[in-house]
């Protein structure tokens, strides 16, 4: 079985304190990931575009599924869940690159980076992590999966000229970085929104299949 390790402990068992936390799951990207995606923020924000609220590339993951608010006692199941499902799908690969938004260039709403490489894989993982956790309790996805990296967000309000000129300054952007992603592991996140933003924190990882996990 892939090795997992549980973060939310007290004396080698989970607090049952009843505080609910809001969480997902997700793949966490590698340093190198997230210092690009901070030079490509740097390369595009502008003074004027106070309607662009920015995304902390610190923070930026792949998520995988929502979970909402759920109680401390309950991250033993889940990650025992994530376990199952890590245990029949082996490390794969993805390539980062790529500019695009929602729902087009011409009327922003969000914009993001691309992912791809084995997407069927990764599909796969999504829809198995999807179905564990439907025996939960917990509701399936309603929308298709469509991978990416949310960079920013347009705050409501903007009008549709200052949509367009965000989209039109992204579409006239290169953006030929390309980053490779070994996914080794999947992991339990803690969303705490704040007035600064979300501050993302992880309560456990867990290997995939054929990863070679610590002891």
């Amino acid at each position: 079985m892939p090795k997992s390790y549980c973060l939310v402990v007290k004396g080698g068992k989970v607090s049952h304190n009843p505080e609910e936390i809001r969480s997902f799951i997700a793949i966490e990207l590698p340093e190198e990931v997230k210092e690009g995606l901070a030079r490509l923020r740097k390369k595009l924000e502008r003074r004027e575009h106070i309607f662009v609220k920015w995304v902390d590339p610190g923070g930026i993951h792949l998520t995988l599924k929502f979970l909402g608010n759920v109680p401390v006692k309950r991250v033993t199941e889940i990650t025992e869940a994530m376990e199952e499902v890590a245990a029949e799908n082996p490390p794969f690969h993805l390539e980062i690159s790529g500019l695009d938004a929602f729902p087009n260039l011409k009327q922003v709403r969000v914009f993001w980076v691309g992912i791809g490489g084995e997407l069927e894989k990764l599909s796969q993982l999504q829809q198995s992590i999807d179905s564990a956790l439907a025996s939960l309790g917990f509701a399936r996805e309603a929308r298709p999966f469509v991978p990416h990296l949310t960079l920013a967000r347009i705050r409501e309000g903007a009008s549709a000229l200052e949509r367009k000129s965000f989209g039109d300054l992204v579409g006239s952007t290169n953006f030929e970085e390309k980053y490779h992603v070994t996914v080794e592991a999947i992991s339990l996140m803690k969303s705490q929104l704040t007035p600064a933003g979300a501050i993302y924190s992880r309560l456990s990882v867990v290997k995939l299949g054929d990863s070679k996990g610590e002891n």
